[in-house]
């Protein structure tokens, strides 16, 4: 019997915001969503735990050379803490290791969530992807290995209780990027005298990005396969942020040769102000890269969009 033959995967420019199911791995998921546009080229923007859900920005070919503006972005989650029951892994996956009643009121929920508003110092869990010696910390706690972390600094710019009945609590999260909501949770729950762990975590916003314009790796599955590339947002959806620049046909062929240009009357638009812009054709308004807007209206070409893409 013949080898069945592989198809040849395309060039696929986008970005496809999926609503990850539990128990799938952001990098199955990517394998999965890869597979079904036949893309040549994808990456994600930050991973989230097998046993949560939510919004998954996926990135196909030019689209990956902005990801990484989605892994510095703000995001907002919604989570259902379980109090009176501590983990290892601080989730749902975890071995129990305690529990013990669970007798507070909304009161003093409140009074302590405000302790977690603000600039907070957060132990990453030893449960999680963060390297040691060229190996995530989750393989050490695997083995048995506790090794000392450094607390680091994150932000939390909403913390709201939405609903309470013990012994869950269900709350809205607006963090800044290397939270570790799982952390957050016990530390709530160490804070009430009880202990906690994430029963529930949804991811609901990822920068500009919102879960109601996802959809599921079922929905992908049930249509073909243009309806699927239908489905991908286009590459400045990473980009919506930052200010734009619009270029003259000589100056936008000069910026994709990655000169340094001094603009002027030549510029069709120009932010007032200095930093990060996204940069177009202004003949077809076709995304030609990102660049730094510097002092003297000079524009430093910083990621280019290969020639030829269609984006």
């Amino acid at each position: 019997m013949s080898a069945p033959i592989k198809r040849k995967r395309v060039p696929v420019h986008g970005v496809l915001l999926l609503d990850k199911p539990v128990g799938l791995s952001s990098n199955d998921a990517l394998g999965k969503t890869k597979w079904l546009l036949n893309a040549a080229k994808a990456g994600h923007t930050g991973t989230l735990d097998p046993f949560a859900t939510g919004l998954l920005p996926l990135c196909f070919g030019e689209a990956t050379k902005f990801a990484q503006d989605l892994l510095d972005a703000d995001k907002t989650y919604e989570t259902l803490v379980h109090l009176g029951l501590t983990t290892n892994t601080g989730d749902t996956e975890g071995a129990v290791m305690d529990t013990r009643p669970v007798d507070v009121t909304t009161e003093q929920i409140e009074a302590v969530l405000s302790r977690f508003r603000g600039a907070i110092e957060q132990v990453p869990p030893m449960h999680s992807a963060l390297k040691r010696d060229g190996k995530p910390l989750y393989e050490y706690a695997r083995a048995g290995i506790t090794l000392e972390r450094e607390a680091r600094q994150v932000t939390i710019y909403e913390l709201t209780l939405l609903s309470y009945e013990a012994p869950y609590l269900r709350l809205r999260v607006r963090c800044s990027k290397g939270t570790y909501i799982r952390v957050l949770g016990e530390d709530i729950g160490a804070a009430l005298g009880c202990g906690a762990h994430l029963n529930m975590l949804r991811r609901t916003v990822v920068g500009d990005l919102c879960i109601a314009d996802a959809v599921t790796l079922e929905t992908l599955a049930e249509v073909d396969e243009s309806q699927r590339l239908a489905m991908l947002a286009p590459v400045d959806a990473l980009l919506s942020s930052f200010p734009a620049v619009e270029l003259s046909d000589e100056l936008a062929q000069r910026f994709l040769h990655g000169q340094r240009l001094a603009l002027g009357k030549e510029a069709v638009s120009l932010p007032e102000h200095e930093g990060r812009v996204r940069v177009y054709r202004q003949s077809d308004r076709i995304l030609l890269g990102t660049a730094i807007l510097q002092t003297y209206s000079i524009l430093a070409p910083e990621r280019l969009i290969a020639a030829g893409s269609v984006v």
